[in-house]
Parts: C-alpha cells; structure tokens; sequence
C-alpha cells in the first residue's frame, strides 16, 4: 500500500490540511507512520476513515456521533449503528417540522406587509418585537 503526505490525503479526501490535523487532535484520526523527520504518512486506510467522517458530517451526524458510529464500527453492531442512523433520522425529521414552521410563519408575514409606511406599521418588525430598534 503506498502511503501519501498530509496534502495528498487531504486533497484525495476533499478536505483541508487543517481539518486533517483537527481530526488528529480530536482523536479521529492518526497517521499510519511517521517519518524520522516528523512528516506524517498516510494510507488507504486512513483515506477510507477521512471520508466516512466527511460522509457522515454531511448526513448531519456530530464529530462525538462520528466517534461513536467508528467504535462501533470496530464491533461490527449493526443494530446499535442502525438504532443511531434512526435517531438521526428522527432529530432531522423535527428540526424539518421546525423550519416548515418557519416558513410557514414567514410567508404569512411577508403576505401581510405592504413593503411600505411606518416602520411601526411593519407586521414583520411587530411579530419580532414591537417595531424598530434604534
């Protein structure tokens, strides 16, 4: 397996040099080896891991939830893994309920404000607090 330099792994995985070293210091990732100057090397494996973690950021899972779902990864549970994805599911499923309120609430006001008069008048600047803040 050939291993690559901190810039190659980086660019391969679609993140930054910064996030490499991030991910180090937060204990989800270390290089395969290192060299007798200090160069940190890197392999396929490590590639794999960067972008599992990189995956699972973008499906809305923390870095403590990336942690765990890597633990348990090494334990081969699936059930505890597809019990986390469902939880997962469930705190993107209400905070989707949350923001259609939002927009709901959000288009009601829009419809209601005139776009002109006295800042007073403003059914937007009223549902937020009175009027304007000055």
């Amino acid at each position: 397996m050939d291993s690559m330099g901190i810039g190659t792994i980086a660019k391969r995985a679609g993140v930054s040099i910064d996030t490499i070293r991030y991910y180090e210091k937060s204990g989800l990732l270390s290089p395969a080896t290192r060299l007798a100057s200090g160069y940190r090397r890197y392999d396929e494996l490590q590639l794999r891991r960067l972008r599992f973690i990189r995956e699972a950021q973008a499906l809305g899972f923390s870095l403590n939830d990336v942690r765990d779902l890597l633990g348990l990864s090494r334990q081969r549970d699936v059930t505890r893994v597809k019990r986390a994805a469902e939880k997962k599911l469930e705190d993107v499923k209400q905070r989707i309920a949350s923001l259609e309120r939002v927009r709901t609430a959000l288009s009601e006001l829009i419809a209601a404000c005139p776009g002109h008069g006295r800042a007073q008048d403003c059914p937007i600047l009223k549902a937020l607090g009175g009027g304007p803040i000055e």
